[in-house]
């Protein structure tokens, strides 16, 4: 009952039910309800009343459906959009913010054609901001043209809500797939949060890299037309990684991939990074140093790969 009570009520105040206050007394109600449950008699009527509220409540739960339809943050209020034609792809809505600090995004979108035989690189991205276990990493995909395209796999949040890892267990938060220039992508986070950002080169043949590009492609247009909610154990951004690839692979869970930190450690043990070198050596290698004074400009993915000592980065 404690177990049931507990989860209930964290269902209930993370739920996507507005307002906040409402939330809060849903999941009051439900605490509160859980002990008079305790006192109540007979026992055997407050037992069965608290059963038929649990089977009322996981239903709820499970019918709880999610939504394209809110009010969402800059960030997360345009999705892109695809269409693929024979050998290329047609992108729209590719994210590019410029941020005056992290608080401040200055939105900007454009769009651009890739040629899908043109995918010459795929780079894993693993940025961190809070010790070794817990990274967000993503995917960046170059091309033969020079020009790069990121997935970042991310909770969608309304306006006004904040990240919680406790609430990405519940129904809180829409998944989404940011699809963006790296000069915002990985831009934001190597020079205005200043957050310690790795890029590793993934060994992949141009078909793997291909197939790999198109489920990513797939998948943006899957939730265009039915979103699915995030969730910080099962549908996550090393989650949703491992489920592309094995769209193109086989690739199994491990323990490193719900410690996000950990995940290149793991792109190393399966062979998909250069493993001429131990993976510390190859780590500090692969971490982007920008300069104080650094500008994010139209060079920023030259850049940033010419600072690596990496062959072939």
């Amino acid at each position: 009952m404690a177990l049931s009570a507990t989860l209930g009520s964290m269902a209930l105040y993370y739920s996507t039910i507005e307002p906040e206050w409402l939330r809060l007394v849903l999941a009051g109600m439900w605490v509160a309800f859980a002990a008079w449950t305790l006192f109540a008699r007979p026992l055997r009527y407050a037992v069965t009343g608290w059963c038929a509220a649990a089977v009322l409540l996981t239903l709820w739960y499970a019918t709880d459906r999610p939504s394209n339809n809110r009010n969402w943050e800059p960030e997360y209020e345009k999705p892109a959009t695809f269409q693929v034609d024979g050998a290329s792809v047609m992108v729209h809505n590719i994210r590019n913010f410029s941020y005056l600090s992290p608080a401040d995004p200055v939105p900007a979108y454009y769009s651009a054609r890739f040629p899908l035989d043109g995918i010459a690189t795929v780079d894993l991205v693993s940025s961190y901001w809070q010790g070794d276990a817990i990274a967000h990493v993503f995917l960046t995909f170059g091309f033969s043209d020079g020009q790069h395209l990121a997935f970042s796999i991310e909770t969608r949040r309304a306006k006004g809500v904040a990240y919680s890892t406790i609430a990405g267990f519940f129904h809180h938060y829409e998944l989404f797939y940011v699809v963006a220039d790296e000069r915002d992508l990985l831009g934001v986070r190597t020079d205005i949060r200043r957050e310690h950002v790795y890029l590793y080169r993934l060994n992949l043949t141009p078909d793997t890299r291909q197939a790999l590009f198109l489920s990513y492609v797939d998948k943006v247009n899957q939730l265009a037309a039915r979103p699915e909610w995030y969730n910080t154990l099962t549908d996550n951004c090393t989650t949703g990684i491992l489920d592309r690839a094995n769209m193109v692979g086989n690739v199994r869970y491990n323990w490193q991939v719900l410690l996000s930190g950990y995940a290149p450690n793991y792109a190393y043990a399966l062979g998909l990074l250069d493993r001429n070198e131990p993976f510390p050596d190859l780590s500090r290698a692969s971490l982007i140093l920008r300069p104080t004074n650094a500008v994010i400009n139209d060079h920023y993915s030259q850049e940033i790969r010419g600072g690596l000592n990496r062959t072939g980065q």
